[in-house]
């Protein structure tokens, strides 16, 4: 390389709806190091990270590559001067196969009739993956995928565009922990021995201090230091990037369960070619958090869409304790039951992204008559609720109740989700990869949520595919595989059986 800058944004600015989003901050990375970027939800790394990938233009400031000034006038121009981005909510084309959509992202014209180009990117997608230390169907549907595989596919599709800047926004957040390892290891040796640049957006500080070889701090849209890991604590490093953030809560070994709220016996899919469900056993029991851990992809996501009453063609018996089949509750009784549910995707399964802050804030007491007849809404008091809502759970970049929810940045429409699902107390809690793309605060924010539904009898359901998630919050956990659970532990467990148990079962 003629520079040892791969990529330099200098004073950038940047609003939204009046809102000052980026205030004059910089960002360096190096060719051939793993850079992270850490801060709180809202402190402007994504929209950094979005001006860098082309799909803002800065209002101010100027952006660099190999030290010289380019001006991007969108994603492709990005592409061009080999920068990929791998986006915390995904860009994919959900009826498409995996194939097609990463077919539909390459730059080089292959040759052939479509089929055989296909054919080449499909044998492309084996082999990457191969080296990434995983497998997946090049012919599969993306909708039919978890979102971990989903997540694959994305950084699939930037590498085979030929991303030699390669922009990955919480790429662990939902993976294992031997799986985030061999991704991490991956885009480390792709840096240090390829000489491309990695650009890791996390705000997980054992991934910063084991991987990174320089992090930048952002908060409040600026950036406010630039320093090699290794030369502060992770306290030191929690400190800088949060501020005075509280500390875990620690839970008992082991809880005495109370009756149970929901049986779960002998769960299939009932439908296509190859059942993800294969024979689902659990209790859930109140005043207990049962955590289920697993590789993606093993029916956590078919389990949780089940549950929370979403599409998914099921056999076998979901008993809820008086009240019968939980499929044959319709929303309206599932709220005065107290069933709260916090899906993995909560733009596509938990938001209307289009509606504003205060309808969906709503939509959770509608069927309750508390806001009146539904052709004629009390809007005051739908106002006043959403208000003191989004200051009890702190839900960061609400100009107006009346923006769109699509506004928010990750972390804070998740805010907005438990706090519509918390507003009553819940009985019966299903909750699937909670804190993904959380900042430290807000992680800690939900779990003690959840803790605190747990502590007043309500039975929890955790789906994570977050180890050290898991880990925090489960009383009892168990190990889904090939769409069953195939072992069960009580806390203190063991890490390493629950790891060997996700990895080795077949």
């Amino acid at each position: 390389m003629s520079t040892q800058n791969a990529i330099r944004l200098e004073a950038v600015s940047k609003s939204f709806d009046g809102f000052k989003a980026l205030s004059e901050a910089d960002f360096t990375a190096s060719w051939g190091e793993v850079h992270a970027l850490l801060g709180e939800n809202g402190a402007g790394k994504s929209s950094l990270m979005n001006i860098a990938a082309g799909l803002y233009a800065p209002e101010t400031g100027s952006l660099f590559i190999d030290d010289n000034l380019i001006r991007l006038r969108g994603p492709l121009d990005a592409s061009s001067q080999g920068i990929g981005m791998v986006h915390q909510h995904f860009k994919l084309v959900k009826p498409f196969s995996v194939a097609e959509n990463i077919l539909l992202g390459l730059r080089t014209q292959q040759t052939g009739s479509f089929r055989q180009r296909l054919q080449q990117t499909a044998e492309q997608i084996k082999a990457t993956a191969q080296k990434l230390g995983f497998s997946i169907d090049p012919f599969a549907r993306v909708d039919q995928l978890s979102v971990a595989e989903q997540q694959r596919v994305e950084i699939l599709k930037v590498l085979l565009a030929g991303a030699r800047i390669l922009i990955l926004d919480e790429p662990t957040a939902v993976l294992t922990d031997a799986e985030a390892e061999n991704l991490l290891t991956t885009v480390q040796n792709f840096a240090h021995q390829e000489g491309a640049a990695v650009i890791l957006v996390t705000h997980k500080m054992n991934d910063v201090m084991r991987y990174a070889d320089q992090v930048t701090v952002m908060r409040s849209g600026r950036t406010v230091a630039s320093l090699k890991p290794q030369s502060v604590s992770v306290g030191e490093l929690v400190k800088l990037t949060v501020g005075d953030a509280p500390t875990p809560a620690q839970i008992p070994a082991s809880r005495e369960a109370g009756e149970v709220r929901l049986e779960i016996r002998d769960l299939r899919s009932s439908a296509g070619h190859a059942p993800v469900l294969r024979g689902v056993n659990l209790s859930l029991r109140a005043g207990q958090i049962y955590g289920i851990a697993g590789v993606g992809g093993n029916g956590q996501s078919e389990l949780a869409n089940a549950l929370m009453g979403m599409p998914e063609p099921v056999t076998g018996v979901m008993q809820l304790t008086g009240e019968g089949d939980l499929r044959t509750l319709s929303p309206a009784r599932r709220r005065q039951l107290g069933i709260a549910c916090i899906p993995a995707d909560r733009y596509s399964a938990a938001l209307a992204a289009p509606l504003s802050i205060s309808d969906n804030f709503a939509m959770g007491e509608i069927h309750s008559g508390r806001y009146g007849p539904f052709w004629y809404l009390r809007r005051k008091r739908i106002e006043a609720d959403t208000a003191a809502a989004v200051a009890e759970f702190d839900v960061q970049g609400v100009r107006s109740l009346q923006q769109k929810a699509a506004l928010l940045s990750g972390g804070n429409a998740q805010k907005l989700v438990i706090a519509r699902e918390f507003n009553r107390e819940p009985q019966l809690v299903f909750v699937h990869s909670p804190s993904r793309g959380l900042d430290v605060r807000a992680t800690l924010a939900v779990h003690e949520r959840l803790r605190r539904a747990r502590d007043a009898g309500a039975a929890v359901l955790l789906i994570s595919e977050d180890l050290d998630e898991v880990m925090a919050l489960a009383d009892r956990i168990g190990v889904m595989s090939a769409g069953r659970i195939i072992g069960e532990f009580a806390q203190p467990a063991d890490r390493q059986a629950i790891g060997q148990a996700m990895v080795n079962h077949v």
